[in-house]
């Protein structure tokens, strides 16, 4: 009961942050480039969930935002997916429990998620290579999501260690001799 609790109130938080990024953050924009809230989420649902939830949720909600913002349908799904796989190995690597090491995982998957879906657009769109506004874009948000993590850092912690305890827990049956 308390999976079927926490997927539901993963959906209702995404939708929560998916109504902060379109409109709250419409408004403060850094020379008109918007932090990526999905990409700090999704990560942070692969670090303490699981790569399983992260792939599934990346996807899921990566789909989702291409139908409706309009883009080329897949592309934000399967970097979503990339980036929740890329919170488990992360998770096995490094500790959660740091708050730099946090920043620079976001950093990392900012980076990654960027540069894949610039990648995939330049194949599937036709469009021409522009390598120093996609840096300055890159840059910038990274940046603004670093901000928001020095923000948010309390809530992802808190939040994080409640996933784990749910997701990751290993029930095991001891025998006893």
């Amino acid at each position: 009961m308390k999976k079927v609790l926490s997927i539901v109130l993963i959906i209702l938080s995404f939708l929560i942050i998916y109504f902060i990024q379109s409109n709250l953050f419409s408004w403060f924009t850094i020379a008109n480039v918007k932090p990526n809230l999905f990409v700090i989420y999704i990560l942070c649902i692969g670090l303490f969930a699981g790569k399983k939830l992260g792939l599934i949720f990346g996807i899921i909600f990566g789909f989702f935002l291409d139908v409706v913002i309009g883009r080329q349908i897949g592309i934000s799904g399967i970097m979503l997916g990339i980036i929740g796989l890329f919170g488990e190995y992360l998770d096995k690597n490094f500790s959660k429990e740091s708050r730099i090491t946090i920043m620079l995982m976001i950093a990392a998957s900012t980076g990654i998620y960027e540069i894949g879906c610039y990648i995939f657009n330049i194949f599937a769109l036709n469009i021409n290579l522009e390598i120093l506004p996609f840096i300055k874009i890159l840059f910038i948000e990274i940046i603004y999501n670093l901000l928001i993590t020095i923000v948010i850092y309390p809530l992802i912690q808190r939040l994080g260690h409640a996933l784990e305890e749910i997701f990751k827990t290993k029930n095991i049956l001891t025998r006893y001799f």
